[in-house]
Parts: C-alpha cells; structure tokens; sequence
C-alpha cells in the first residue's frame, strides 16, 4: 500500500465511508469537484474591463513570493524552494494573469513592465 491509498482510507474513515477506495476512485469524491469548478471558472473568465484586468495583475504575483533565500552575514543559512507549484490552481491563475496582461497590451495599448 502506498502513501496515497494509505491516506485515502484513512480520510475516507474519517467521514464515515468504509469501502475499501483506489485513488481512482477517490478522484471521483465530491471534494475533487470543487477544484474542477474553480479551474473551469478561470478558465472561462473573461477579461472585457480595464480595471479589472489590472486588479488581476496586482493581486496574482509574477513569481512565486514564498521563495526565501536567508543569508547571515553573507553565508547562506536556509533556502526556502517555491511552493507555488503545489497549489492545484497555480497554472490557472498565471493563464489569468496572462490573459489580462494580453488583454492591456493589445487592446488598451499600455505598458505592462510594472507588472512584470
């Protein structure tokens, strides 16, 4: 038995189903859903007003801001890795992102430097 089964089972009996559950199985649970919608939302979001489209690119970062380098005295203590790519919607919002900073180019004509 691997991790995620392991994990798995021991969710599913905790919300009171005791059928024994594969990860394919489990990618049909209800919760799984929920991130299918919110991928399917941002997907279909269309960016058709100007300030909203820069509201987009202030609010999702250009790069990950979790990444940390901690230096004493100029020696390397503790490098913090980017931990963006383990959110499930990380992709999404940086096509959002995109696709606003498209939307500003093209066809308001502005200068998108600041956001990058």
């Amino acid at each position: 038995m691997n991790v995620t089964d392991y994990t798995i089972k021991k969710f599913i009996l905790v919300c009171g189903s005791s059928e024994s559950i594969s990860f394919s199985k489990w990618l049909k649970f209800p919760g799984t859903k929920i991130l299918q919608i919110l991928r399917n939302y941002l997907e279909n979001q269309e960016i058709t007003d100007r300030t909203f489209a820069h509201r987009l690119c202030r609010l999702i970062p250009a790069q990950c801001p979790f990444e940390r380098k901690i230096k004493f005295f100029g020696h390397l203590l503790v490098s913090i890795p980017p931990l963006c790519k383990l959110n499930p919607l990380y992709d999404d919002l940086m096509a959002l992102r995109f696709r606003a900073l498209c939307y500003l180019a093209e066809e308001w004509g502005e200068d998108i430097s600041q956001y990058c």
